[in-house]
């Protein structure tokens, strides 16, 4: 018989969730943009991210939860860097892919209220958690999967 010490490991499971760096060439002068996101729930800037439903693959959920928060249909580049770190006491890990934006219209909503298209410095700037940072840093660097996701 199992006792409740021997099943305290299953609430130390990480929170898995799932996200992208969304991005596109500026419809004004063709550079690099990366869409964030503000939600107020949080007063913060974030890449689009959230928890994986049940038995979800990641980049299903990756994908979904950049057209639930931004309204962009978006195809997935390289897989990039999985953040892993503490939210609420618990274990938090998030991967993340680089996705190229395609159609769509933003609509604000309770979760987010705002999206900014902004240059990569400008992004890495604006950004809340410095975690968040390096994926900025990751869209145009070459990685041992092949180049990264955007033209030279």
């Amino acid at each position: 018989m199992t006792s409740l010490n021997d099943l305290s490991h299953l609430n130390d499971s990480p929170v898995q969730a799932a996200g992208c760096v969304l991005w596109r060439r500026s419809p004004v002068d063709g550079e690099l943009e990366v869409c964030l996101v503000h939600r107020p729930k949080y007063d913060d800037w974030s890449h689009p991210k959230g928890k994986l439903k049940r038995a979800e693959d990641p980049l299903v959920a990756a994908l979904r939860e950049v057209e639930e928060e931004t309204g962009y249909r978006a195809t997935a580049g390289a897989e990039l860097s999985t953040l892993r770190y503490m939210v609420a006491g618990r274990p938090k890990q998030v991967r993340y892919w680089a996705a190229e934006a395609g159609p769509g219209t933003f609509v604000p909503s309770t979760e987010v209220d705002r999206i900014v298209w902004l240059r990569p410095d400008a992004a890495r700037r604006r950004l809340t958690q410095s975690r968040d940072r390096d994926l900025v840093d990751e869209l145009g660097m070459p990685a041992e999967r092949g180049p990264g996701p955007l033209p030279g």
